[in-house]
């Protein structure tokens, strides 16, 4: 075989892996120094903008007290941690926090964890504030569009979760989310299929939607149980926010802790005829809807099939979440 012939049967191989070739990037957190990375935030860094090459990020087990930002177009990140309840993102910040700097923090400021780039991902990872009770203080934050979280846990106080912008779409499987007042909140789409929400202390709301007017769905829980350690009714299952909230209960497992009048107009009158407020055979103690709120709705059989994961989430470039 010639030179040239040689020459060109390695460039076509060469070229034939390139094309075959996973195009994935894979790292190591650890806070040992035994990864790419000691710190989160160090691998967010070196995420480049307008990404659009799979990361996936494997952290170790260990309390990472880092507040931390994935930014805007750093997308396609996939975190992965090595156990749901001992790879914990913490951080301590709340709303009127006076930082080094004199910035007093507000709501958003107050976020442990910020995700604003897209197609973001996280399996078993605890998410928390670690700020106490001592008012808004978030665990997390999504702003980002197709945000994807599996078997993750979200702890905190008031406004533990945050699905923040407007038109997002965020799926949360086998999650599990406590809080006090208003701790899932926002303008997002969000869908939580399987999950458990927590309430503790005294009394509180477990959801606060702040839906856009002419978006079509907010929160939407499927299959969900929802209970904690607060007394017997002590807890509405949500209020509105904005006066357009949506928030859907289907076949949801509810303890004692549920309000029987189930949920909250925030003292607007005029919200009651505006947010949209629903279940769809919700069961156990706190499941017995015959002392509902009268502008509250019960789906029937045929009005809940609108619900289903992929009508709320698909959207118009049919996402596969």
């Amino acid at each position: 075989m010639s030179k040239i012939s040689s020459f060109l049967l390695v460039l076509f191989f060469s070229c034939f892996h390139l094309i075959n070739a996973s195009p994935t990037k894979r790292w190591v957190v650890a806070k040992n120094g035994s990864g790419d990375f000691s710190t989160l935030q160090e691998a967010f860094n070196a995420v480049p903008l307008n990404n659009r090459i799979p990361t996936t990020i494997y952290i170790k087990n260990g309390i990472y007290q880092e507040k931390l930002i994935l930014d805007s177009t750093k997308n396609f990140v996939i975190l992965i941690g090595e156990s749901a309840k001992n790879t914990i993102l913490t951080y301590d910040d709340f709303s009127g926090k006076v930082t080094k700097e004199g910035i007093k923090l507000g709501t958003t400021t107050s976020t442990s964890t910020r995700i604003v780039a897209d197609n973001f991902t996280a399996k078993n990872i605890t998410f928390a504030n670690s700020a106490g009770p001592v008012g808004q203080a978030v665990a997390m934050l999504v702003d980002g569009d197709k945000a994807r979280f599996f078997n993750c846990r979200f702890l905190g106080f008031q406004d533990t979760l945050y699905p923040k912008r407007a038109g997002t779409r965020q799926y949360y499987k086998n999650c599990y989310i406590e809080g006090t007042v208003d701790f899932i909140f926002g303008w997002a789409i969000a869908y939580f299929d399987h999950c458990e929400l927590v309430g503790k202390l005294d009394a509180g709301y477990f959801t606060a939607a702040s839906t856009p007017q002419n978006q079509a769905f907010g929160f939407v829980f499927n299959h969900c149980k929802i209970g904690g350690t607060a007394p017997a009714e002590s807890y509405y299952l949500g209020r509105p926010w904005r006066d357009y909230a949506q928030t859907v209960f289907i076949s949801c497992e509810m303890s004692n802790i549920v309000k029987v009048e189930g949920w909250h107009n925030w003292y607007k009158i005029n919200a009651e005829k505006t947010a949209f407020y629903a279940e769809y055979q919700s069961k156990g103690k706190g499941g017995n809807t015959e002392r509902r709120v009268k502008w509250a709705k019960q789906l029937s059989k045929d009005e809940v099939k609108k619900y289903k994961a992929k009508n709320v989430l698909s959207g118009s470039d049919g996402w596969r979440f």
